[in-house]
């Protein structure tokens, strides 16, 4: 959090030890104990600083290699290509299965499931380009 507010206040390296030595009596903040670390965060909330309250950090989806997935994939980013779907995303493909099945995620599909999904999208796919050549 010291470099954090450090950063987010603007200081440059000599005024933050210049901070470090006027409020805690050290040169660097690894020697800062307890009392030192909450002295110096009290003197950067003086100071203006806001703590922000920690954000999760977002985890990438791994995604599925199944080849009817990829599939799904593929048909739902064609449809994206050529203006038919908005939004390209994993969720809007589970928002798409999920009205199509009561199913929430791709990987719970059965084959049987997924090849219906593969064949609708095919479908779709099919009138959109129709579409577009008239």
């Amino acid at each position: 959090m010291i470099h954090i507010a450090k950063k987010e206040l603007g200081l440059d390296d000599d005024t933050y030890r210049a901070v470090l030595w006027q409020v805690a009596r050290v040169e660097s903040s690894k020697d800062l104990d307890h009392a030192g670390r909450a002295a110096l965060l009290d003197h950067f909330k003086a100071r203006g600083w806001i703590k922000k309250k920690p954000t999760k950090a977002k985890q990438a989806v791994k995604l599925s290699n199944e080849p009817q997935h990829k599939m799904i994939r593929g048909l739902w980013l064609e449809l994206h290509a050529n203006g038919t779907v908005i939004d390209p995303s994993e969720k809007a493909i589970a928002r798409f299965i999920k009205n199509q099945t009561k199913i929430d995620r791709m990987e719970w599909l059965s084959v049987n499931q997924a090849s219906q999904i593969i064949e609708r999208l095919k479908s779709w796919l099919n009138r959109a380009t129709k579409k577009v050549a008239s």
